[in-house]
């Protein structure tokens, strides 16, 4: 297994604690589709375990995928910039930085990380004119510059595509025999719970209605396809016809402490058996509600 890169930003709903779930049983596959790319904990492992032959990434979020997009192509440009001064862990610098619109798409990517590592919570939230807005984060000592681990990550991305878009660009590129990882904006398990800031359109129920018909044609197309998402009545009828398994997953992004813990995710898998699974399914409409533990 080779040295395995981490995740260069930290990302709401990352996936490394479920790497273990996501990885086990997988097909043999062709290449590698993540359209919902975030943090890349499972492309990064899957990487490391010498899986990969050739992946297409992707994401709405522009500013995350230029940042992939330096890091591949530019990483020690993207090194020497960040070295600088100008990105100290206090307020001030934070405030300035964060009101910089840069040009080049090395200063955007540093800008990115920068943010991203000294943000409140490490949160990626953006108004509705695309402009991120999440106060200072106050850490004692972030660890803004990871020189070991970028060059891990430009590594693993150099035979792969990266793309700005919709989710629905993996039906361009996806054939028979591939692995698509779709790992979308989670459907709320409450009404106060809606978390989907990341880019200025938010992630609503006809967007994950959307995503099932993608997931349905990527199925009868002949591709391998696993999806993750918050366990609720709503996703679990969804995907009622695939295979479905419920994970517990620690979620830390909450502001308010006593939010935060244990939660039930949905894990689906289009290889396995094609029951309906009426009974769960039934189950957790009939309760109207996921319980958090």
């Amino acid at each position: 297994m080779l040295p395995e890169a981490k995740p260069f930003i930290k990302w709401a709903g990352g996936k490394r604690q479920l790497l273990e779930e996501l990885t086990k049983g997988l097909p043999e596959f062709g290449n590698y589709h993540e359209p919902f790319l975030g943090g890349g904990a499972l492309f990064f492992r899957l990487e490391a375990m010498g899986q990969i032959k050739a992946a297409y990434l992707s994401d709405s979020n522009e500013e995350l995928i230029n940042a992939y997009g330096a890091i591949k192509n530019h990483v020690f440009e993207l090194i020497e910039e960040l070295s600088s001064s100008k990105y100290a862990n206090d307020a001030d610098a934070y405030y300035k930085m964060r009101a910089l619109k840069p040009i080049t798409k090395v200063e955007r990517a540093a800008r990115s990380i920068y943010l991203n590592k000294t943000a409140f919570n490490g949160l990626y939230r953006v108004n509705s004119k695309g402009g991120f807005n999440v106060p200072f984060g106050r850490y004692e000592n972030p660890k803004i510059l990871d020189e070991e681990n970028l060059l891990l990550v430009n590594r693993a991305l150099q035979k792969d595509a990266l793309y700005k878009g919709d989710f629905t660009v993996v039906l361009n590129n996806a054939k028979a025999g591939d692995l698509v990882y779709f790992d979308p904006p989670y459907a709320p398990v409450s009404k106060t719970a809606n978390f989907t800031g990341y880019t200025k359109d938010c992630f609503g129920e006809k967007d994950q209605e959307r995503l099932l018909q993608a997931y349905k044609e990527l199925d009868a197309r002949g591709c391998h396809v696993l999806l993750s998402n918050s366990y609720t009545a709503f996703t679990a009828e969804l995907y009622v016809e695939f295979g479905q398994e419920i994970v517990h997953a620690s979620r830390m992004i909450n502001c308010k402490g006593d939010r935060r813990g244990k939660v039930k995710e949905l894990i689906v898998r289009n290889w396995e058996p094609k029951i309906a699974q009426r009974k769960l399914v039934e189950e957790v409409i009939a309760a109207g509600r996921v319980d958090v533990f």
